[in-house]
């Protein structure tokens, strides 16, 4: 008897550990910032969704996926609200929506990690590294960094791909609160 209790917890102890499924809870944030004529702008993409598998001991099995639907991008400016959903743009009547999908992920030590993804944003696809902290408990929170060429993307057509107007790169900060999947 006492064999065969033994033999179980080690068979279990040998199965591979899974990790956790997580979805977006309130109190999420995706946000960018850039300049324009030198002066600093910042928005928000409210309407996004997050659905997240991690276990920092098991970063084989993690995967991230951000859906972001563009029409919801606002910077609070009404003029560069219009412009930005517009054509030259994020051409939201064309491109509804961007997905960000992560499935490699690497240690960066302490409670860093790196989410090496692709973005689809602009009918483009193209590698985006996420570097995110994160703070388990009940609710953890993945609070992270990114940086987005948007030329690469064909956002900012025009007269708009000049980077004295607007740089190229464009920082994306979240903080993303999470739940267990129930």
């Amino acid at each position: 008897m006492i064999r065969s209790a033994l033999l179980f917890a080690l068979a279990l102890s040998a199965a591979p550990a899974f990790a956790t499924d997580y979805v977006q809870a309130p109190g999420s944030a995706l946000a960018f910032a850039g300049k324009y004529q030198g002066d600093t702008f910042t928005g928000t993409f409210p309407g996004f969704n997050t659905k997240l598998s991690f276990d920092p001991q098991q970063l084989a099995t993690a995967k991230l996926e951000v859906t972001i639907p563009m029409a919801t991008a606002t910077t609070r400016n009404p003029d560069y609200d219009g412009q930005m959903r517009d054509s030259a743009f994020f051409g939201v009547a064309k491109f509804p929506q961007a997905t960000y999908v992560a499935t490699k992920f690497r240690a960066l030590g302490g409670n860093r990690y790196a989410a090496d993804g692709t973005l689809s944003l602009h009918g483009v696809s193209k590698p985006v590294t996420l570097e995110f902290t994160w703070t388990p408990g009940a609710k953890p929170v993945l609070t992270g960094k990114a940086t987005v060429k948007r030329l690469d993307f064909g956002v900012g057509a025009g007269e708009w791909a000049d980077t004295k107007l607007i740089p190229d790169a464009i920082a994306v900060s979240t903080k993303v609160v999470l739940q267990p999947v129930k």
